[in-house]
């Protein structure tokens, strides 16, 4: 560890970008939240704005956070976050296998989809039990194929489909219509009106790519006949819910990754705090030490060993999953209120934890927007702000976009982020 030099506390705040909402008058959530102690921290520090991934995109979460932690892909060689989610929930993956984020939907007879997270409320019981019924009863043309299937949280589900006797290629495209995929990246696509599954197909003329869409495609028309009277989705539909009659599936990805650990990268100890599984898959391919702090919402445990960790660490990275939810569901006042939860719960606790802590430095930003209007990730930029005793205060009141936008730090990429704020600290 460092002898001298700044304690950071890296928060990244999942989907906190946002745009003016008619249900606020006119403001984001953030200008609309109650938040004194992101406000305090704000009036310590300075601000600026980050384009997370590149002008133009708007990217999941797996790349989003790679770049935001300083590896940014720009020359391609992006593995997907079919691999990254198989590496995060421990399922068994090899290379020429093919890794597959799945989101479990809802459907009509004719495979319009009318809800991409099937209600988003799922629990582990109805999805380990649809997943049991698929692996046991899906069978493809090609006897050496196969399908491994892993439920993780709520309509999310890591899918990975296998050939005996070739590689599978990743050259396919997506079965779910939201999502494009450029270079191993998965881009949120400008959607609107009616969507419907969509029939994967070979990007190149390769045995390999057409068998690996061959196979998605036999996946995905038999998951939706073997869930259709399923009794999981006879008891949500009779309790009124949506059935979770569908897989969509994106982000193929057919090898492990390999990149500079970032203890090596940053010439420091670097451990995190994360739960999701494609966090957890970015923590293990990055070397970072991981620190248990409960569950999602559990944020007075989160910042208490956040600041416990710097005993262990030099810089620990904080993700927060809160915000992204609501701007997907279009709920601007749920996000304004878990914007104030958050800084009450998790960043009063932290600047409290942190008060014996020599020379703690704060950075917080987002992976990227999520804006409520749009209900979907979005290429907005997203506020960042450094705070600590060696940084120049730039008048920044309060963390908003608008502040984000005027403030000293100016206009940055995600994967020159940390390296910046590093440097700012001390």
């Amino acid at each position: 560890m460092r002898k001298d030099g700044a304690k950071i506390v890296y928060v990244l705040l999942d989907g906190v970008g946002d745009l003016p909402h008619p249900a606020l008058n006119g403001l984001t959530p953030l200008e609309a939240a109650y938040t004194p102690n992101l406000d305090l921290l704000a009036r310590n520090g300075a601000m600026g704005q980050v384009i997370s991934v590149g002008r133009g995109i708007a990217p999941q979460s797996d790349i989003a956070v790679f770049n935001m932690l300083g590896y940014s892909f720009r020359d391609g060689g992006y593995v997907g976050r079919g691999v990254i989610e198989s590496i995060g929930c421990n399922i068994d993956f090899k290379d020429g296998d093919l890794a597959l984020r799945g989101n479990f939907a809802t459907v009509d007879d004719s495979n319009r989809i009318t809800d991409r997270r099937a209600g988003r409320v799922i629990s582990q019981e109805e999805a380990r039990a649809v997943c049991k019924t698929l692996s046991e009863n899906i069978r493809f043309s090609d006897p050496d194929a196969s399908v491994a299937l892993e439920p993780t949280v709520a309509h999310r589900v890591v899918i990975r489909l296998r050939h005996n006797r070739m590689k599978l290629s990743d050259k396919i495209t997506n079965t779910d219509p939201a999502y494009d995929k450029v270079e191993g990246m998965g881009i949120a696509k400008a959607t609107t009106g009616d969507m419907f599954v969509q029939k994967s197909e070979a990007q190149e003329d390769t045995a390999e790519a057409r068998t690996a869409a061959q196979m998605l495609n036999e996946f995905t028309e038999q998951v939706v006949k073997l869930l259709k009277d399923h009794p999981v989705n006879r008891a949500r539909i009779a309790s009124g819910r949506k059935p979770m009659n569908c897989i969509l599936a994106r982000d193929s990805g057919n090898r492990f990754p390999s990149v500079q650990p970032i203890n090596e990268k940053y010439g420091m100890k670097i451990g995190c705090i994360v739960e999701m599984p494609v966090e957890v898959g970015i923590s293990k391919v990055l070397g970072m030490k991981m620190f248990e702090a409960g569950s999602l919402e559990d944020y007075e445990l989160k910042a208490r060993v956040a600041a416990k960790s710097l005993s262990k660490v030099d810089a620990v990275y904080v993700h927060i999953k809160g915000p992204d939810e609501f701007g997907h569901d279009g709920d601007a006042r749920g996000k304004k209120k878990n914007l104030e939860d958050i800084d009450r719960r998790f960043f009063g606790t932290l600047l409290k934890d942190l008060a014996g802590v020599k020379n703690p430095a704060i950075v917080v930003s987002g992976d990227h927007s999520t804006p409520c209007v749009k209900k979907a990730h979005s290429d907005d930029p997203v506020p960042l702000l450094v705070s600590g005793s060696k940084v120049k205060q730039d008048g920044s009141a309060r963390f908003t976009e608008k502040y984000g936008k005027k403030g000293s730090l100016g206009l940055l990429m995600g994967a020159e982020v940390l390296a910046t704020a590093i440097e700012l600290v001390g």
